[in-house]
């Protein structure tokens, strides 16, 4: 056990230095027309214990959008998490961001690809020591492990269940920024996806099932309980479409599919100066705001503190102006001083008798 756990974290160490740095995924596909919604599908049971899902998503070929269908496999190493890649807008065009393993959920475009992944994290499991545990509330574990728990907040907190767009940004996607968590993970180190991933979406890429123009955006092969596995044991279809399909989706084709929007160097260059002095501006803003708060701060530390003197000036004038009625002794007037009890009387005057 201590063994595979230092081997997997000497892997981590390794793969952390010679992976690329990506803020947001590499973007292999650029296409001008969005890809379909997500399908309906229910998840199939885990194979085995140890196996995390990867939920199926549209991919890009010359022959137009495919579906690589979703599946269960074996992690790179104990503790990474998988963030799925999603297609966003940009530059006149849906470009796809892979998805990777990382110790933490980056960004994902806030698409819902469900099982956890409600456009915001994960919430289907998670790593505690070398074993992960499986949130059954969302996860399909069958009787195939007892690591198991539940816990319906995710469900709960999903303001996104009933959305199937499978992109972000340009006409219909969703509106879903970074949080802070989100781009810490995004530009971290990287485990790209496993030869498995790969060979799994190789697999669907030439299976004429799994094209949208074959499918109408319902894939008979929606989810497998095996990566690669496309057999009607391991396959589950699609209930139905996630909604409306556009059919320009449906038949877009690297030959076909719609011109890419030109947009000029000098628009482009204005947009990226835009941006640059939006960030230069909130930079700016947040600095000022935090120089003010310690201004502030400062201010009412230094009132507090003089307010603080001035009482305690106060309050030692006042009790030296008093001291000396309470303590120094009473003078008396020479007309109440009295004899001591033990001094003698003086005697009487004599009288003196005269002769006559």
């Amino acid at each position: 056990m201590h063994k595979t756990r230092y081997t997997n974290s000497l892997l981590f160490a390794v793969l952390t230095l010679i992976m690329p740095f990506a803020a947001y995924g590499q973007i292999f596909f650029s296409v001008t027309v969005a890809p379909p919604p997500l399908p309906v599908y229910e998840q199939p049971v885990i194979p085995q214990a140890g196996y995390l899902w990867t939920p199926g998503y549209w991919h890009w070929s010359d022959e137009g959008y495919y579906w690589v269908p979703g599946t269960w496999v074996q992690p790179p190493m104990s503790g990474v998490l998988w963030t799925p890649g999603y297609w966003g807008w940009g530059n006149g065009a849906y470009q796809f961001n892979q998805g990777y393993w990382g110790p933490q959920v980056g960004y994902y475009g806030g698409v819902n690809y469900g099982f956890g992944f409600g456009g915001l994290g994960f919430g289907g499991g998670e790593w505690r020591g070398g074993a992960f545990f499986y949130n059954t509330a969302v996860m399909n574990v069958g009787g195939n492990t007892n690591n198991v728990y539940v816990n319906k907040t995710v469900i709960e907190n999903n303001t996104n269940n009933n959305s199937h767009v499978s992109y972000h940004g340009g006409a219909g996607g969703t509106t879903a920024t970074p949080t802070p968590a989100e781009e810490q993970a995004a530009h971290g180190r990287h485990i790209q996806p496993t030869a498995e991933q790969t060979q799994h979406q190789a697999a669907a890429s030439k299976n004429p099932k799994l094209l949208a123009k074959n499918n109408g955006g319902k894939p008979e092969i929606a989810a497998t309980a095996k990566a690669g596995d496309f057999s009607e044991k391991s396959a589950v279809p699609a209930k139905e479409a996630g909604g409306e399909v556009n059919p320009e989706s449906l038949k877009a084709t690297a030959k076909t599919m719609p011109a890419r929007e030109k947009v000029s160097e000098e628009k482009a260059s204005q947009e990226k100066a835009s941006e640059e002095k939006a960030t230069e501006n909130k930079a700016a803003q947040e600095k000022a705001s935090q120089e003010k708060a310690t201004e502030n701060k400062a201010a009412q530390e230094k009132a507090s503190q003089e307010k603080a003197t001035e009482n305690k000036a106060a309050q030692e004038k006042a009790s030296e102006k008093q001291a000396p009625h309470e303590t120094a002794p009473r003078e008396k007037a020479p007309h109440e001083s009295a004899p001591h009890p033990s001094a003698p009387h003086p005697a009487p005057p004599k009288k003196e008798n005269k002769k006559e």
